[in-house]
Protein backbone atom coordinates (compact mmCIF):
# COMPACT_ATOMS: atom_id res chain seq x y z
CA UNK A 1 0.00 0.00 0.00
CA UNK A 2 2.84 2.39 0.75
CA UNK A 3 4.20 1.70 -2.72
CA UNK A 4 0.83 2.56 -4.23
CA UNK A 5 0.49 5.83 -2.36
CA UNK A 6 4.06 6.92 -2.99
CA UNK A 7 3.96 6.04 -6.67
CA UNK A 8 0.45 6.89 -7.82
CA UNK A 9 -0.82 9.50 -5.37
CA UNK A 10 1.12 12.30 -7.12
CA UNK A 11 -0.35 11.19 -10.43
CA UNK A 12 -3.86 11.33 -9.02
CA UNK A 13 -3.23 14.82 -7.65
CA UNK A 14 -2.00 15.98 -11.05
CA UNK A 15 -5.12 14.55 -12.70
CA UNK A 16 -7.34 16.36 -10.24
CA UNK A 17 -5.58 19.63 -11.01
CA UNK A 18 -5.86 19.01 -14.75
CA UNK A 19 -9.61 18.54 -14.43
CA UNK A 20 -9.99 21.94 -12.68
CA UNK A 21 -10.65 22.51 -9.00
CA UNK A 22 -13.92 24.26 -9.82
CA UNK A 23 -15.46 21.03 -11.04
CA UNK A 24 -14.99 19.52 -7.58
CA UNK A 25 -15.89 22.55 -5.52
CA UNK A 26 -19.23 22.98 -7.30
CA UNK A 27 -20.54 19.47 -7.75
CA UNK A 28 -24.37 19.39 -7.64
CA UNK A 29 -24.68 16.87 -4.81
CA UNK A 30 -28.14 18.17 -3.84
CA UNK A 31 -30.89 20.28 -5.33
CA UNK A 32 -30.58 24.04 -4.97
CA UNK A 33 -33.41 26.49 -4.18
CA UNK A 34 -34.73 29.06 -6.61
CA UNK A 35 -32.77 32.30 -6.78
CA UNK A 36 -32.72 35.55 -8.64
CA UNK A 37 -31.41 35.44 -12.19
CA UNK A 38 -27.71 35.82 -12.87
CA UNK A 39 -26.37 38.98 -14.43
CA UNK A 40 -23.99 39.21 -17.36
CA UNK A 41 -20.85 41.29 -17.76
CA UNK A 42 -22.80 43.87 -19.81
CA UNK A 43 -25.48 44.43 -17.18
CA UNK A 44 -23.17 46.68 -15.16
CA UNK A 45 -22.30 48.64 -18.31
CA UNK A 46 -26.00 49.29 -18.90
CA UNK A 47 -26.52 50.53 -15.37
CA UNK A 48 -23.47 52.78 -15.54
CA UNK A 49 -24.80 54.67 -18.54
CA UNK A 50 -25.21 58.42 -17.92
CA UNK A 51 -28.72 59.52 -17.05
CA UNK A 52 -30.82 60.77 -19.97
CA UNK A 53 -32.18 64.27 -20.23
CA UNK A 54 -35.57 62.66 -20.89
CA UNK A 55 -36.45 58.99 -21.16
CA UNK A 56 -37.57 57.70 -24.55
CA UNK A 57 -40.94 55.94 -24.71
CA UNK A 58 -40.27 52.82 -26.77
CA UNK A 59 -42.44 49.92 -27.90
CA UNK A 60 -41.34 46.37 -28.68
CA UNK A 61 -43.77 44.24 -30.67
CA UNK A 62 -41.65 41.21 -31.44
CA UNK A 63 -38.02 40.37 -30.82
CA UNK A 64 -37.73 36.68 -31.37
CA UNK A 65 -35.61 33.94 -32.87
CA UNK A 66 -35.33 34.48 -36.62
CA UNK A 67 -32.53 31.97 -37.19
CA UNK A 68 -34.71 28.87 -37.45
CA UNK A 69 -31.90 26.78 -36.01
CA UNK A 70 -32.42 23.69 -33.92
CA UNK A 71 -30.16 22.58 -31.11
CA UNK A 72 -27.15 20.64 -32.48
CA UNK A 73 -27.26 16.90 -31.83
CA UNK A 74 -24.45 14.42 -32.34
CA UNK A 75 -26.83 11.49 -32.76
CA UNK A 76 -30.23 11.73 -34.40
CA UNK A 77 -32.31 14.88 -34.69
CA UNK A 78 -33.14 17.40 -31.99
CA UNK A 79 -36.26 19.48 -32.53
CA UNK A 80 -35.56 21.87 -29.68
CA UNK A 81 -34.65 25.38 -30.81
CA UNK A 82 -31.04 26.42 -30.44
CA UNK A 83 -31.82 29.75 -28.74
CA UNK A 84 -34.54 31.05 -26.45
CA UNK A 85 -37.88 32.20 -27.87
CA UNK A 86 -38.26 34.87 -25.19
CA UNK A 87 -36.14 37.56 -26.79
CA UNK A 88 -38.84 40.20 -26.25
CA UNK A 89 -38.80 39.73 -22.49
CA UNK A 90 -34.99 39.91 -22.41
CA UNK A 91 -34.97 43.09 -24.50
CA UNK A 92 -37.56 44.83 -22.32
CA UNK A 93 -35.55 44.08 -19.19
CA UNK A 94 -32.38 45.38 -20.85
CA UNK A 95 -34.20 48.59 -21.80
CA UNK A 96 -35.36 49.02 -18.23
CA UNK A 97 -31.86 48.35 -16.83
CA UNK A 98 -30.34 50.99 -19.08
CA UNK A 99 -32.53 53.74 -17.61
CA UNK A 100 -32.93 55.37 -21.03
CA UNK A 101 -36.28 53.92 -22.12
CA UNK A 102 -39.86 53.69 -20.92
CA UNK A 103 -40.91 50.28 -22.27
CA UNK A 104 -44.61 49.94 -23.10
CA UNK A 105 -46.51 46.71 -23.64
CA UNK A 106 -47.11 45.85 -27.28
CA UNK A 107 -46.30 42.16 -27.63
CA UNK A 108 -49.60 41.15 -25.97
CA UNK A 109 -51.47 44.39 -26.49
CA UNK A 110 -54.66 42.44 -27.30
CA UNK A 111 -54.73 41.14 -23.74
CA UNK A 112 -54.23 44.67 -22.42
CA UNK A 113 -57.07 46.10 -24.54
CA UNK A 114 -59.38 43.26 -23.55
CA UNK A 115 -58.69 43.87 -19.87
CA UNK A 116 -59.46 47.57 -20.28
CA UNK A 117 -62.80 46.64 -21.89
CA UNK A 118 -63.62 44.44 -18.90
CA UNK A 119 -62.84 47.35 -16.55
CA UNK A 120 -65.14 49.71 -18.47
CA UNK A 121 -67.95 47.14 -18.63
CA UNK A 122 -67.72 46.45 -14.89
CA UNK A 123 -67.85 50.13 -14.04
CA UNK A 124 -70.86 50.72 -16.25
CA UNK A 125 -72.70 47.76 -14.76
CA UNK A 126 -72.17 48.58 -11.07
CA UNK A 127 -71.98 52.34 -11.11
CA UNK A 128 -74.95 52.75 -13.51
CA UNK A 129 -75.67 56.44 -13.70
CA UNK A 130 -72.77 57.51 -11.46
CA UNK A 131 -69.82 58.58 -13.54
CA UNK A 132 -66.72 56.77 -12.37
CA UNK A 133 -63.10 57.63 -12.97
CA UNK A 134 -62.12 57.54 -16.60
CA UNK A 135 -59.35 55.17 -17.60
CA UNK A 136 -56.23 57.11 -18.60
CA UNK A 137 -55.17 56.74 -22.23
CA UNK A 138 -52.45 54.34 -23.24
CA UNK A 139 -48.97 55.72 -23.77
CA UNK A 140 -47.88 55.98 -27.39
CA UNK A 141 -44.32 55.24 -28.41
CA UNK A 142 -41.88 57.70 -29.84
CA UNK A 143 -39.80 54.88 -31.31
CA UNK A 144 -40.27 51.19 -32.00
CA UNK A 145 -37.46 48.74 -31.39
CA UNK A 146 -37.37 45.95 -33.95
CA UNK A 147 -34.97 43.18 -34.90
CA UNK A 148 -34.27 39.74 -33.56
CA UNK A 149 -31.84 36.88 -33.11
CA UNK A 150 -30.85 36.49 -36.73
CA UNK A 151 -28.42 33.56 -36.61
CA UNK A 152 -27.04 30.76 -34.50
CA UNK A 153 -23.85 29.18 -35.90
CA UNK A 154 -22.81 25.91 -34.31
CA UNK A 155 -19.30 24.47 -34.22
CA UNK A 156 -17.52 27.48 -35.69
CA UNK A 157 -14.40 26.32 -33.81
CA UNK A 158 -13.77 22.83 -32.45
CA UNK A 159 -10.65 21.17 -31.16
CA UNK A 160 -8.93 19.35 -28.37
CA UNK A 161 -5.76 17.71 -27.12
CA UNK A 162 -4.81 14.61 -25.21
CA UNK A 163 -1.85 12.70 -23.84
CA UNK A 164 -1.59 9.17 -22.52
CA UNK A 165 1.53 7.40 -21.30
CA UNK A 166 2.05 4.24 -19.32
CA UNK A 167 -1.62 3.85 -18.43
CA UNK A 168 -2.17 7.46 -17.31
CA UNK A 169 -3.48 10.28 -19.43
CA UNK A 170 -5.72 13.27 -19.82
CA UNK A 171 -7.61 14.90 -22.66
CA UNK A 172 -9.73 17.94 -23.34
CA UNK A 173 -12.14 19.07 -26.01
CA UNK A 174 -13.87 22.35 -26.76
CA UNK A 175 -16.52 23.71 -29.11
CA UNK A 176 -17.55 27.28 -29.82
CA UNK A 177 -20.92 28.43 -31.16
CA UNK A 178 -22.03 31.96 -32.05
CA UNK A 179 -25.28 33.88 -31.72
CA UNK A 180 -25.96 37.14 -33.60
CA UNK A 181 -28.44 39.89 -32.74
CA UNK A 182 -29.65 42.87 -34.77
CA UNK A 183 -31.54 45.78 -33.19
CA UNK A 184 -32.95 48.88 -34.89
CA UNK A 185 -34.83 51.97 -33.72
CA UNK A 186 -37.70 53.22 -35.91
CA UNK A 187 -39.37 56.63 -35.60
CA UNK A 188 -43.16 56.35 -35.20
CA UNK A 189 -43.73 59.79 -36.72
CA UNK A 190 -42.34 59.03 -40.18
CA UNK A 191 -41.20 55.38 -40.12
CA UNK A 192 -37.52 56.28 -40.59
CA UNK A 193 -34.96 53.78 -39.35
CA UNK A 194 -32.96 55.94 -36.99
CA UNK A 195 -30.17 53.50 -36.15
CA UNK A 196 -29.25 49.84 -36.55
CA UNK A 197 -26.74 47.99 -34.36
CA UNK A 198 -25.34 44.50 -34.61
CA UNK A 199 -23.80 42.40 -31.82
CA UNK A 200 -22.63 38.83 -31.41
CA UNK A 201 -21.63 36.50 -28.59
CA UNK A 202 -19.75 33.21 -28.64
CA UNK A 203 -20.96 30.21 -26.65
CA UNK A 204 -18.28 27.93 -25.20
CA UNK A 205 -18.58 24.22 -24.46
CA UNK A 206 -15.64 22.30 -23.07
CA UNK A 207 -14.86 18.97 -21.45
CA UNK A 208 -11.80 17.74 -19.57
CA UNK A 209 -11.16 14.20 -18.38
CA UNK A 210 -8.24 12.30 -16.88
CA UNK A 211 -7.74 8.68 -16.08
CA UNK A 212 -5.31 6.13 -14.68
CA UNK A 213 -5.27 2.43 -15.57
CA UNK A 214 -2.31 0.48 -14.23
CA UNK A 215 -1.35 -2.82 -12.64
CA UNK A 216 0.48 -1.81 -9.46
CA UNK A 217 1.03 -5.33 -8.19
CA UNK A 218 0.31 -8.84 -9.35
CA UNK A 219 -3.46 -9.15 -9.76
CA UNK A 220 -3.89 -5.64 -8.34
CA UNK A 221 -5.31 -3.16 -10.82
CA UNK A 222 -5.59 0.55 -10.01
CA UNK A 223 -8.15 2.48 -12.05
CA UNK A 224 -9.20 6.07 -11.52
CA UNK A 225 -11.20 8.49 -13.66
CA UNK A 226 -12.28 12.07 -13.27
CA UNK A 227 -13.44 14.94 -15.44
CA UNK A 228 -16.08 17.54 -16.07
CA UNK A 229 -18.06 19.11 -18.91
CA UNK A 230 -19.14 22.74 -19.07
CA UNK A 231 -21.68 24.19 -21.49
CA UNK A 232 -22.22 27.94 -21.40
CA UNK A 233 -26.00 28.58 -21.22
CA UNK A 234 -27.27 29.84 -24.56
CA UNK A 235 -29.88 31.98 -22.79
CA UNK A 236 -27.14 33.89 -20.97
CA UNK A 237 -25.29 34.40 -24.25
CA UNK A 238 -28.44 35.75 -25.90
CA UNK A 239 -29.06 38.04 -22.91
CA UNK A 240 -25.54 39.42 -23.09
CA UNK A 241 -25.80 40.01 -26.84
CA UNK A 242 -29.13 41.84 -26.45
CA UNK A 243 -27.82 43.95 -23.57
CA UNK A 244 -24.80 44.87 -25.66
CA UNK A 245 -27.14 45.85 -28.51
CA UNK A 246 -29.14 48.16 -26.20
CA UNK A 247 -25.92 49.68 -24.88
CA UNK A 248 -24.62 50.25 -28.41
CA UNK A 249 -27.95 51.75 -29.50
CA UNK A 250 -27.85 54.29 -26.66
CA UNK A 251 -24.26 55.26 -27.44
CA UNK A 252 -24.89 55.51 -31.19
CA UNK A 253 -27.91 57.71 -30.48
CA UNK A 254 -25.76 59.98 -28.32
CA UNK A 255 -23.15 60.27 -31.08
CA UNK A 256 -25.75 61.04 -33.78
CA UNK A 257 -27.77 63.40 -31.58
CA UNK A 258 -30.94 61.28 -31.55
CA UNK A 259 -31.20 61.87 -27.79
CA UNK A 260 -29.17 63.66 -25.16
CA UNK A 261 -27.80 62.90 -21.72
CA UNK A 262 -28.29 64.89 -18.55
CA UNK A 263 -26.19 68.09 -18.85
CA UNK A 264 -24.93 67.59 -15.29
CA UNK A 265 -23.20 64.37 -16.40
CA UNK A 266 -21.53 65.76 -19.51
CA UNK A 267 -18.01 64.74 -18.46
CA UNK A 268 -19.07 61.15 -17.76
CA UNK A 269 -20.96 61.10 -21.06
CA UNK A 270 -17.97 62.32 -23.05
CA UNK A 271 -15.74 59.73 -21.39
CA UNK A 272 -18.09 56.84 -22.18
CA UNK A 273 -18.64 58.05 -25.76
CA UNK A 274 -14.87 58.17 -26.27
CA UNK A 275 -14.49 54.61 -24.94
CA UNK A 276 -17.29 53.42 -27.20
CA UNK A 277 -15.70 55.04 -30.25
CA UNK A 278 -12.42 53.33 -29.40
CA UNK A 279 -14.18 49.97 -29.10
CA UNK A 280 -15.95 50.54 -32.42
CA UNK A 281 -12.65 51.37 -34.12
CA UNK A 282 -11.03 48.24 -32.69
CA UNK A 283 -13.89 46.07 -33.96
CA UNK A 284 -13.21 47.26 -37.51
CA UNK A 285 -9.83 45.54 -37.23
CA UNK A 286 -11.11 42.38 -35.51
CA UNK A 287 -11.60 39.13 -37.35
CA UNK A 288 -14.49 36.68 -36.87
CA UNK A 289 -12.60 34.52 -34.36
CA UNK A 290 -11.59 37.53 -32.26
CA UNK A 291 -8.12 38.06 -33.71
CA UNK A 292 -7.11 41.68 -34.22
CA UNK A 293 -6.11 42.40 -37.81
CA UNK A 294 -3.57 45.09 -38.65
CA UNK A 295 -3.16 46.91 -41.93
CA UNK A 296 0.47 46.17 -42.86
CA UNK A 297 1.38 48.90 -45.30
CA UNK A 298 4.15 48.32 -47.81
CA UNK A 299 7.51 49.76 -46.82
CA UNK A 300 11.11 49.00 -45.92
CA UNK A 301 12.54 47.44 -42.79
CA UNK A 302 15.95 47.00 -41.16
CA UNK A 303 16.66 43.92 -39.04
CA UNK A 304 19.46 43.57 -36.48
CA UNK A 305 19.80 40.04 -35.15
CA UNK A 306 22.02 37.64 -33.25
CA UNK A 307 22.50 34.32 -34.99
CA UNK A 308 24.07 30.93 -34.54
CA UNK A 309 25.40 28.44 -37.08
CA UNK A 310 25.60 24.65 -36.75
CA UNK A 311 27.91 22.88 -39.20
CA UNK A 312 26.66 19.53 -40.57
CA UNK A 313 29.37 17.98 -42.74
CA UNK A 314 32.09 15.38 -42.80
CA UNK A 315 33.30 16.07 -39.25
CA UNK A 316 31.18 14.74 -36.33
CA UNK A 317 30.09 16.49 -33.12
CA UNK A 318 29.23 19.93 -34.48
CA UNK A 319 29.03 22.89 -32.13
CA UNK A 320 26.74 25.90 -32.19
CA UNK A 321 28.74 29.07 -32.72
CA UNK A 322 27.45 32.65 -32.28
CA UNK A 323 27.21 35.23 -35.02
CA UNK A 324 25.49 38.46 -36.01
CA UNK A 325 23.69 39.74 -39.07
CA UNK A 326 21.83 42.71 -40.47
CA UNK A 327 19.01 42.62 -42.99
CA UNK A 328 17.20 44.97 -45.33
CA UNK A 329 13.62 44.10 -46.24
CA UNK A 330 11.22 45.47 -48.85
CA UNK A 331 7.52 44.69 -48.44
CA UNK A 332 6.00 43.63 -51.73
CA UNK A 333 2.56 43.28 -50.12
CA UNK A 334 1.20 42.63 -46.61
CA UNK A 335 1.88 38.91 -47.20
CA UNK A 336 5.17 38.92 -49.12
CA UNK A 337 8.52 40.53 -48.33
CA UNK A 338 11.93 40.39 -49.99
CA UNK A 339 14.84 40.47 -47.54
CA UNK A 340 18.61 40.73 -48.04
CA UNK A 341 20.73 39.44 -45.13
CA UNK A 342 24.45 39.92 -44.52
CA UNK A 343 26.13 38.24 -41.56
CA UNK A 344 29.15 36.59 -40.02
CA UNK A 345 29.48 33.47 -37.91
CA UNK A 346 31.80 30.58 -37.01
CA UNK A 347 31.78 26.88 -37.84
CA UNK A 348 33.37 24.39 -35.46
CA UNK A 349 33.33 20.82 -34.16
CA UNK A 350 34.03 19.49 -30.67
CA UNK A 351 37.35 17.88 -31.60
CA UNK A 352 38.77 21.24 -32.77
CA UNK A 353 39.88 19.60 -36.03
CA UNK A 354 37.76 22.02 -37.98
CA UNK A 355 37.06 25.66 -37.19
CA UNK A 356 36.64 28.65 -39.44
CA UNK A 357 34.92 32.01 -39.68
CA UNK A 358 32.58 32.75 -42.56
CA UNK A 359 30.75 35.65 -44.11
CA UNK A 360 27.44 34.98 -45.77
CA UNK A 361 24.74 36.76 -47.67
CA UNK A 362 21.36 35.60 -48.92
CA UNK A 363 18.30 37.02 -50.63
CA UNK A 364 15.03 35.53 -49.30
CA UNK A 365 11.36 35.71 -50.14
CA UNK A 366 9.30 35.75 -46.94
CA UNK A 367 5.67 34.63 -46.98
CA UNK A 368 3.62 35.58 -43.91
CA UNK A 369 0.98 33.00 -42.98
CA UNK A 370 -1.18 35.47 -41.01
CA UNK A 371 -0.30 38.87 -42.50
CA UNK A 372 -2.89 40.79 -40.52
CA UNK A 373 -2.11 39.34 -37.08
CA UNK A 374 0.19 40.75 -34.43
CA UNK A 375 1.88 37.32 -34.16
CA UNK A 376 2.47 35.72 -37.54
CA UNK A 377 4.51 32.68 -38.59
CA UNK A 378 6.21 32.85 -41.95
CA UNK A 379 8.06 30.73 -44.48
CA UNK A 380 11.27 31.78 -46.21
CA UNK A 381 12.96 30.59 -49.37
CA UNK A 382 16.09 32.03 -50.91
CA UNK A 383 19.63 31.67 -52.18
CA UNK A 384 23.01 33.22 -51.46
CA UNK A 385 26.72 32.66 -51.01
CA UNK A 386 29.24 31.88 -48.25
CA UNK A 387 32.78 33.29 -48.09
CA UNK A 388 35.18 31.40 -45.78
CA UNK A 389 37.77 33.58 -44.01
CA UNK A 390 39.71 31.08 -41.94
CA UNK A 391 40.58 27.43 -42.39
CA UNK A 392 42.89 25.72 -39.92
CA UNK A 393 43.49 22.73 -42.18
CA UNK A 394 45.12 24.57 -45.07
CA UNK A 395 46.88 27.90 -44.99
CA UNK A 396 45.77 28.74 -48.51
CA UNK A 397 42.17 27.78 -48.02
CA UNK A 398 40.80 31.25 -47.42
CA UNK A 399 38.82 33.42 -49.70
CA UNK A 400 36.72 30.68 -51.31
CA UNK A 401 33.09 31.45 -52.22
CA UNK A 402 30.37 28.78 -52.19
CA UNK A 403 26.83 29.10 -53.49
CA UNK A 404 23.91 27.90 -51.38
CA UNK A 405 20.11 27.65 -51.20
CA UNK A 406 18.18 28.00 -47.96
CA UNK A 407 14.70 27.49 -46.65
CA UNK A 408 13.16 27.78 -43.19
CA UNK A 409 10.40 28.98 -40.91
CA UNK A 410 10.11 31.97 -38.60
CA UNK A 411 7.88 34.07 -36.40
CA UNK A 412 7.19 37.81 -36.28
CA UNK A 413 5.64 39.62 -33.33
CA UNK A 414 4.64 43.23 -33.91
CA UNK A 415 5.25 45.36 -30.84
CA UNK A 416 3.86 48.47 -32.53
CA UNK A 417 3.60 49.96 -36.00
CA UNK A 418 7.35 50.55 -36.34
CA UNK A 419 9.02 47.66 -34.48
CA UNK A 420 8.68 43.88 -34.38
CA UNK A 421 10.51 40.90 -32.88
CA UNK A 422 11.78 38.40 -35.44
CA UNK A 423 13.02 34.83 -34.92
CA UNK A 424 13.67 32.07 -37.43
CA UNK A 425 15.41 28.76 -38.07
CA UNK A 426 16.56 27.75 -41.54
CA UNK A 427 18.49 25.12 -43.40
CA UNK A 428 21.31 25.91 -45.87
CA UNK A 429 22.17 23.54 -48.70
CA UNK A 430 25.62 24.12 -50.24
CA UNK A 431 26.29 23.24 -53.87
CA UNK A 432 29.73 21.89 -52.94
CA UNK A 433 31.52 19.49 -50.63
CA UNK A 434 34.66 21.56 -50.23
CA UNK A 435 33.69 23.80 -47.32
CA UNK A 436 35.57 21.62 -44.79
CA UNK A 437 38.26 20.51 -47.32
CA UNK A 438 37.08 16.91 -47.14
CA UNK A 439 35.36 15.41 -50.16
CA UNK A 440 33.16 12.55 -49.07
CA UNK A 441 30.35 12.55 -51.54
CA UNK A 442 28.97 15.32 -53.67
CA UNK A 443 26.84 17.56 -51.40
CA UNK A 444 27.66 16.70 -47.79
CA UNK A 445 28.40 20.13 -46.32
CA UNK A 446 25.20 21.59 -44.86
CA UNK A 447 24.43 24.35 -42.37
CA UNK A 448 21.69 25.11 -39.87
CA UNK A 449 21.05 28.67 -38.69
CA UNK A 450 18.95 30.09 -35.86
CA UNK A 451 18.47 33.81 -35.39
CA UNK A 452 16.57 36.26 -33.22
CA UNK A 453 16.47 40.01 -33.56
CA UNK A 454 14.52 43.23 -33.84
CA UNK A 455 12.97 44.57 -37.04
CA UNK A 456 12.47 48.30 -37.51
CA UNK A 457 10.01 49.54 -40.14
CA UNK A 458 10.85 52.66 -42.14
CA UNK A 459 9.26 54.57 -45.04
CA UNK A 460 5.73 53.44 -44.15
Amino acid sequence: MNFIFKTWLPSLIVMLLLSSCGAYMNQPLSSSPARLGEETEITDDLRRLPLPREKVVAAVYKFRDQSGQYRPAEIGANWSTAVTQGGTSILIKAMDDSGWFVPIERENVANLLNERKIIRSSRQQYEQNNAGPVLPPLLFAGIILEGGIVSYDANIVTGGAGLRYFGAGASGQYRQDRVTVYLRAISTSNGKVLKTVYTSKTILSQSVDAGLFRFVRFQRLLEAETGFTYNEPSEMAVTEAIEKAVYALVMEGLIDGLWAADPEQQKATDRQVALFKQERAEMQETQLLGRTLYDREAGASITVAASGMIYDGDYPQSRLRPGAEVGLGISLSPRFQAQLNLGTSQLAVASELYEERILYGDLNLITRILPGDRLSPYLLLGAGAILDQTNTLSAGGTGQTYLKANTGIGMEFYINDWMALDASADYHFLFTDELDDIRSGRYNDLLWRVRAGVKFFINK
